[in-house]
């Protein structure tokens, strides 16, 4: 499985249930990287999209303590174990995690890789994401150019971000085909 997340420089994703920032290439990169894809959200984020709709185009899966929520053209879970019986015979690079706080730190177990949005400037955040970089189970494989936000369609300009990838490092059994 895969993760997609924004992170500021201290690896905050969210202040009272909304991005930190929205930043039109990177909600882009996000849509380029799940339509037609399998994505696994909580009810709190299911919140945060328009008209509180799953996403279109893709095999919505949410996971929640609520058993009697209901969304069309969506299905929920009560657990992970049952959110991996889900998507058990699906190809995981076709299983994205998308949020919120909760969801990535119970899935990032079973992800392998992670692509994460790094904007370097810090803001007001209660929800957060593991830092990879202090997590030696986890290596940065790609980091674009640098990119900057754009006033007109951000709404701020200057911002500097990159879109990196992490992949979960193999222990020395499987590197040694054990």
């Amino acid at each position: 499985m895969n993760v997609v997340v924004a992170v500021d420089k201290e690896w905050g994703i969210g202040y009272q249930n909304r991005l930190l920032i929205a930043i039109r290439a990177d909600l882009r990169n996000f849509a380029r990287l799940t339509k037609g894809k399998t994505v696994i959200y909580g009810s709190k984020t299911l919140e945060t999209f328009p008209d509180k709709a799953p996403l279109k185009n893709r095999r919505n899966i949410i996971l929640t303590r609520k058993p009697d929520l209901a969304a069309e053209n969506a299905e929920t879970a009560g657990s992970i174990e049952e959110v991996l019986s889900m998507v058990v015979k699906e190809d995981p690079e076709n299983v994205f995690v998308i949020g919120g706080g909760s969801v990535y730190a119970q899935l990032l177990p079973y992800c392998d890789c992670c692509y994460v949005t790094k904007i370097e400037d810090s803001f007001e955040k209660d929800v957060f994401f593991e830092d990879l970089d202090k997590n030696g189970a986890w290596e940065l494989v790609y980091r674009s150019s640098e990119k900057k936000t754009d006033p007109d369609s951000d709404g701020t300009g200057d911002i500097s971000y990159f879109f990196t990838k992490y992949r979960r490092k193999k222990d020395e059994n499987e590197q040694k085909g054990k």
